[in-house]
């Protein structure tokens, strides 16, 4: 087979949902009707194949991506399962940068739920064509229609239904091909894996006939073949129906819908054969565009051998302490024990190992060509986000943004030998998840670990403990106030004694004013030289300066004073540099304790995203918090609320948010400004 040929018959996909509409489940039922595992694994009992780290067994949910590929139809299938849960968007997020389709997974009970628009809408991000597949039609609730009804009214791609049930709930047995002009149905005896063609029954003939007229006049609407034969009421044949949806799909206007119950075994081929006929290989998708480091211009790399080197590294992970590297190549092909070299850190690296992953399981091979996913051993400076490329051709493909962390919680090490251990694994953990932000504080001697939600945080913490056993104490971090003052005063320092037989000496007079908010310090030398000398002013200014970080109030650092240096004296022989720098350092304190000195905290931007019928709740929230509602933008069905809010009320949001909301808001947080610290 020709390396283009194999090409065509290579996909990247993705599955993609809201947490609980059943991605893994459909995931596991792939790999076995694949041939891939000889076992279905379920989550509920914590043995799935594709959830293989602890923390998801136990939880049940899918916290990290990982890579699997299969076969079906002569096809190449390279597919990632993502997780659902709002923490781990970064993952999502990440894994799209690098696929060209993906299998939207919906709940026939829950339609749209919230995390299902956020990926999608990450999917519509880069452009990533959509196939979809509503899950669960044996649950209680069940509906098909209102799902694709929901689909219509929050997506801009028209839902195509290629498939409807026959019955629903416990009455679901089985789909009817409206392309084909067949019932599948599934034979349980053999979990799933032999299935049925029959002809459509006729009590179900009318209906299916009716989805088959609309399925044929969606296409006819954005194909102009399909259209004229329709007109003419000429017979259109499957391969026509096929190849104008194919065009559709990559086009991004259509997204074919089909449905089952993944639990049940029902409806999983029909998604391979989907993926398959509509989704793209790597020669359909754009080429991929970057910038040359050397000449700044824009340039092109399409999907095959012969085009040089370009590579995108989307995921880090520690693998038993050593690192590993997942890899995207959009061009060229690397071979083991390749020097290659990374554009985005102008620095040239190794291949040790290439790895063909199933989950955490691997396969050695020593090349992979254009259009490939694959696991490098051995790249010691590469991290997510970086350009492998050839050094001579240079290319730097676009990064992938991160989001900014909303939480933090100050965690401590219990021993010293820990306190070693603790470094190192944060260190490791960073590298692997960019969303994670690690920050010693000085101020309360605590580390604060930040992330994007508070389960985010507790998987890192268990984490931490599990494989890098480092005992830590666990807390809320503290807030890192700020002080400031409220009126302006005039004020002296004098400092006069004798240290080793030394005579020092240094006076001092200041002016503090306040300043506005965000100003930071202001010093300004309006000193005559004669009263005294200037060798002794830088002294003067290092005295202020050291005596700002250590407020009066509290101990924190002072903000938003202007400083005037406007007088002092001078002995000769006894003044010295020590003299001046406490003199000023009193002075300064002294002016403090008479301009009420006052304490500010730390104000944070607050952007909620959450469904109109629950702004009532969110406003209330927020007013609960001491915030100040700064606009609300109402976008049909969803409203956008703006808000400040002092940080020490945010502790514990995202829970109550989500309990507030049914889990279906979202909100992001970034710090504004200091502002006065309110009594209560």
């Amino acid at each position: 087979m020709s390396s283009k040929t194999k090409l065509s018959r290579t996909r990247n996909i993705g599955v993609i949902a809201h947490i609980d509409a059943g991605k893994t489940t459909v995931t596991e039922r792939v790999l076995f009707y694949t041939g891939i595992s000889h076992r279905i694994g379920e989550v509920h009992n914590g043995e799935a194949v594709m959830d293989w780290m602890p923390q998801e067994q136990e939880r049940g949910i899918t916290i990290t991506s990982a890579v699997t590929t299969c076969n079906w139809k002569n096809h190449e299938i390279h597919i990632i399962d993502t997780p659902g849960h709002v923490d781990f968007t970064m993952e999502v997020e990440r894994c799209l940068r690098v696929l060209d389709g993906v299998v939207v997974v919906f709940c026939a009970v829950g339609g749209v739920e919230p995390q299902s628009e956020t990926v999608w809408h990450q999917a519509d991000k880069y452009d990533v064509p959509k196939i979809a597949f509503i899950n669960k039609m044996d649950r209680m609730g069940a509906d098909f229609f209102g799902a694709i009804q929901m689909m219509k009214e929050r997506f801009s791609s028209i839902p195509l239904a290629i498939q409807v049930p026959i019955g629903q709930e416990d009455q679901f047995r089985g789909v009817v091909d409206l392309i084909r002009q067949k019932v599948i149905t599934w034979n349980d005896d053999t979990l799933g894996l032999s299935y049925e063609l029959s002809d459509i029954p006729s009590d179900f003939l009318s209906q299916a006939e009716e989805y088959r007229e609309r399925l044929i006049e969606t296409v006819a609407e954005i194909d102009d073949d399909i259209a004229e034969k329709y007109l003419e009421g000429a017979d259109i044949s499957e391969k026509e129906i096929k190849e104008a949806i194919r065009k559709a799909t990559v086009s991004l206007k259509v997204v074919p819908v089909m449905c089952g119950a993944a639990l049940q075994n029902k409806g999983i081929q029909p998604i391979l054969d989907a993926v398959v006929d509509f989704l793209p290989s790597p020669v359909e998708v754009p080429p991929v565009e970057g910038i040359n480091p050397l000449t700044r211009e824009k340039e092109k790399r399409h999907s095959n051998d012969k085009e040089h080197l370009s590579v995108l590294a989307f995921k880090v992970v520690m693998d038993e302490g050593r690192k590993m590297t997942y890899l995207r190549i959009y061009s060229g092909r690397i071979k083991s024990g390749d020097d290659i070299y990374n554009a985005s850190k102008g620095k040239k690296e190794r291949i040790a190992r290439l790895l063909k992953m199933h989950a955490n399981k691997r396969e050695r091979v020593q090349e992979v060509c254009a259009g490939g996913i694959i696991a490098v051993m051995g790249l010691k400076d590469t991290t997510t986000g970086d350009t492998i490329c050839d050094e001579s051709h240079p290319i730097i493909l676009e990064p992938i943004e991160f989001y900014e962390p909303v939480i933090s919680q100050a965690i401590e090490a219990k021993t010293p030998a820990d306190q070693e251990k603790l470094t190192v694994a944060l260190n490791k953990l960073t590298e692997e998840d960019p969303t994670i932000r690690v920050k010693y504080e000085d101020e309360t001697a605590q580390t604060i670990i930040s992330g994007m939600g508070e389960l985010h945080l507790e998987i890192l913490i268990d984490r931490l403990i599990r494989e890098f056993n480092t005992r830590v104490n666990v807390g809320r971090p503290r807030v890192v106030y700020r002080e400031t003052i409220e009126k302006a005063v005039e004020v002296e320092g004098k400092f006069e004694r004798e240290l080793g037989e030394k005579k020092h000496f240094g006076h001092v007079r200041l002016f503090l004013e306040p300043e506005k908010r965000g100003a930071g310090i202001e010093l300004i030398k309006e000193i005559d030289v004669e009263l005294i000398p200037e060798e002794f002013h830088t002294a003067i200014a290092e005295g202020i300066r050291e005596a700002t970080l250590n407020g009066v109030v509290a101990g924190y650092p002072v903000l938003d004073v202007k400083i005037k240096i406007i007088g002092g004296s001078y002995k000769e022989g006894e003044s010295s540099e020590l003299g001046y720098k406490v003199a000023a350092s009193s002075a300064f304190r002294e002016g403090c304790l008479r301009a009420e000195a006052v304490l500010l905290e730390p104000v944070m931007k607050v952007d909620v995203i959450a469904p109109s019928e629950f702004m009532g709740e969110v406003i209330g929230d927020i007013n609960s918090r001491k915030g100040e509602i700064e606009s609300i933008i109402h976008r049909g069905p969803i409203s956008e609320i703006k808000a400040k809010v002092p940080l020490e009320k945010m502790f514990g949001y995202s829970t109550d948010l989500r309990s507030a909301t049914q889990g279906r808001a979202t909100f992001t947080m970034q710090f504004s400004e200091y502002d006065k610290k309110s009594s209560a």
